[in-house]
């Protein structure tokens, strides 16, 4: 069994919008003040307090401080009290985590901080207080008969309401079994992650590699850069604020559309992998890929924005539905190693020079191939030596070119 979420957008011409977004704010209100009490006790104490000692602070300051009995339900109550126990509980891990392997970490952990003043926080509501019945979701008497209608067919286990600018977003969490992972049949794909190919797709199965076009996603994430920073001029000029309701609007749009077509390319490379009998997705994946990027600022404006870490969720957790295995591996070498001289992606081998442009590897017998295709071979080649074991004979090499959006 595994968590899905089905999204549920509410704007805020909606008639419940206000009363959501206040419940929001509740349950800011009611984290602040634990927090005060939490981070009290441990700067003078020395204690992490545990879920079960906020939600006792919090019902006894109740009767000075009403932000506990405001909110909607108890249960709602209790669920943002269990949200701040975990921030302590994954501060207190991180900060004995940080004493023994500093390198791993950019700075010290911090305490966990206070939300905005004026800001709102999640909501949690289980299902001993939403109902389901008929495909509809019934809240409770303090939502003022607020029903949702959803295509949950598993297990239901909670909503979420989410705060976002402008408009809240409501999640229904579900429970879904999902199929036992395939055995593996050695018929492998990798994936090489990028820019203008979105997604570069390889296999050992002897298909032609397929690129899926990232150039309409780059043009897009561009487009909104410009647009957003005219509009941040404008907003600054006239009364000198970093962001705007326009700015807002166009944000919103441009990550729906991203998106979108991520998701659109994710489903595209698991029907891929199905329609061939593929049980294995090899993904390239490099930690802080992004992270102080030496890029120049016009290639940051797209690399930077796009979240590829999210594509490759999108990707898992549709094989996972599947029952196809997943295997993330770090890029290195997998571009300046050439797969048609059947060289393992180590140091050893690493020459980047036969790579004579972003999109062209030539390899040692002065072939070509594209550079992107050589790599998601080469990262088959990493995770799984014996997958050419046959020779490297056969294995298409010249890309088909596939629009998703």
């Amino acid at each position: 069994m595994v968590m899905r979420a089905e999204k549920h957008i509410i704007k805020k011409n909606n008639e419940y919008y206000p009363m959501l977004s206040e419940f929001c704010h509740l349950s800011k209100n009611l984290y602040n003040f634990a927090n005060y009490h939490a981070r009290q006790g441990y700067i003078k104490n020395g204690r992490i307090p545990n879920y079960y000692e906020l939600e006792k602070l919090a019902k006894q300051e109740s009767s000075t401080n009403n932000d506990y009995k405001s909110m909607p339900t108890a249960q709602a109550a209790q669920q943002t009290l269990r949200l701040l126990a975990q921030n302590w509980a994954s501060f207190k891990e991180s900060r004995n985590d940080y004493k023994k392997n500093p390198e791993k970490y950019t700075g010290r952990p911090n305490l966990p901080g206070y939300l905005s003043k004026d800001g709102e926080y999640n909501l949690i509501l289980t299902n001993q207080n939403c109902k389901l019945k008929d495909n509809v979701i019934y809240f409770p008497k303090a939502f003022s008969g607020l029903t949702v209608k959803t295509k949950v067919e598993g297990s239901f286990q909670q909503v979420r309401i989410l705060p976002r600018n402008k408009h809240v977003v409501i999640e229904v969490v579900y429970k879904v079994e999902v199929p036992e992972t395939l055995p593996d049949n050695e018929r492998c794909m990798g994936i090489d992650i990028g820019l203008d190919n979105l997604a570069a797709i390889a296999s050992n199965t002897g298909i032609n590699p397929v690129i899926i076009n990232g150039k309409g996603l780059k043009s897009l994430n561009k487009h909104y850069n410009k647009r957003k920073s005219h509009y941040q001029e404008v907003a600054q000029r006239r009364n000198g604020r970093y962001y705007s309701n326009r700015m807002n609007s166009l944000t919103v749009k441009r990550n729906r559309r991203v998106d979108d077509t991520m998701h659109k390319a994710s489903r595209y490379i698991i029907d891929l992998a199905i329609e061939n009998d593929i049980n294995t997705i090899i993904i390239g994946n490099n930690k802080d890929w992004k992270r102080e990027s030496p890029l120049s600022k016009k290639v940051n404006q797209t690399f930077v924005g796009l979240s590829h870490q999210r594509m490759i969720e999108m990707i898992s957790y549709k094989a996972e539905d599947v029952g196809i295995r997943i295997e993330l591996t770090e890029e290195s070498f997998t571009s300046g190693t050439s797969f048609l001289d059947n060289e393992t992606p180590v140091r050893d081998y690493y020459n980047k020079s036969r790579r004579v442009h972003r999109g062209l590897f030539v390899s040692n017998d002065g072939f070509r191939v594209n550079a992107d295709i050589n790599a998601a071979l080469q990262m088959i080649k990493k995770v799984s030596p014996n997958a050419f074991s046959n020779g490297v004979e056969g294995i298409g090499l010249c890309p088909v070119v596939v629009n998703v959006s």
